[in-house]
């Protein structure tokens, strides 16, 4: 009897005092220094009202007062860090080769015409800048703008490069990067600690187990920034009609364990942002703010500014 009372008695100290760190991390764990926040961030530069990953698109977004850039990086053949999202430069350029395997001087121009990612059936045309820029174009035209830097493959010399150019620019306070993969974001720490880093998709699996067995509370953080889809607006991007149940029920699953409001205001508490992306619509705004994440990615950063001026009148896009 006396062996099941002391079980029940730490079972029982173990979820106050889990309870009470989650709500209060600042007893055990140092909040970390924000050097920025950013709760307005532009997808691409804001795809769906420039073409992805241009400069008009970042000057655009900029000139409207976002946050945060957010942009991918790929190395060409001649070792050149460019903005662009794919491996391959058919979607984007209509050429079938990997950027890889193309000089900088030889990229060809974007086409007109790009369909919008997470906006079912939507584009946009382009006007004059149709150019694949270098990321050094970006850090010099916006020395004072952070910058979400996803690094869409697994090479060496492609995080040496991009570690190389913050340092020159003297970015490491304004950049924050990383990758889905687990590997790409252990190389990128190691590379340059001080650059920081978006959790990968291992981490986020292990954060979420942690979370729901109530040991997040006990457990150190490296990351400083959490980037994470919602789930439901697969429900958006996809035709319902063509969803089987399986995978609606697993896109409910992933949701409900996901959209936390008491684990993001956990991170928060932390010192961790919280980004969900990428949201194109004011009911999905609203409902990621409601939660207590800390930004939004768009593709439409007008539509997002003109929320938050409408919806969070004490919320400057500037501050």
């Amino acid at each position: 009897m006396s062996a099941v009372v002391y079980v029940l008695s730490t079972v029982t100290g173990y979820v106050l005092t889990s309870a009470l760190l989650l709500k209060c991390p600042s007893l055990l764990h140092r909040r970390k220094r924000e050097t920025f926040r950013s709760r307005h961030i532009s997808h691409r530069g804001g795809a769906g009202e420039n073409l992805e990953n241009t400069m008009a698109a970042f000057r655009h977004a900029v000139k409207l007062g976002t946050d945060m850039l957010e942009l991918d990086c790929h190395l060409t053949k001649d070792e050149q860090v460019v903005v662009l999202h794919d491996s391959n430069l058919k979607r984007s350029t209509g050429v079938s080769a990997n950027i890889s395997d193309v000089s900088y001087a030889d990229l060809p121009p974007y086409l007109c015409k790009l369909g919008v990612t997470f906006k079912r059936e939507c584009f946009v045309e382009g006007g004059d800048d149709k150019n694949i820029p270098l990321l050094r174009d970006v850090f010099e035209a916006f020395p004072q703008t952070p910058i979400n830097i996803d690094i869409k493959v697994n090479n060496d010399t492609l995080i040496r490069k991009v570690s190389e150019l913050v340092v020159k620019y003297d970015r490491e306070q304004l950049t924050v990067w990383g990758n889905s993969r687990g590997e790409i974001v252990k190389k990128c720490h190691k590379e340059n600690p001080r650059i920081p880093l978006l959790f990968s998709l291992p981490r986020v699996l292990l954060l979420v187990g942690l979370f729901y067995t109530g040991l997040l509370p006990f457990v150190p953080i490296k990351e400083q920034f959490l980037e994470i889809p919602m789930p439901s607006i697969t429900l958006k991007l996809r035709d319902p009609k063509k969803m089987t149940r399986s995978e609606r029920f697993i896109t409910w699953v992933a949701d409900t364990l996901l959209m936390r409001k008491t684990l993001f205001d956990h991170l928060t508490a932390r010192g961790i942002q919280v980004y969900v992306w990428v949201l194109n619509d004011e009911e999905d705004f609203k409902r990621a703010f409601d939660l207590g994440a800390t930004g939004v990615m768009t593709d439409y950063p007008t539509k997002l500014k003109e929320f938050m001026e409408n919806s969070i009148p004490s919320t400057s896009l500037l501050e």
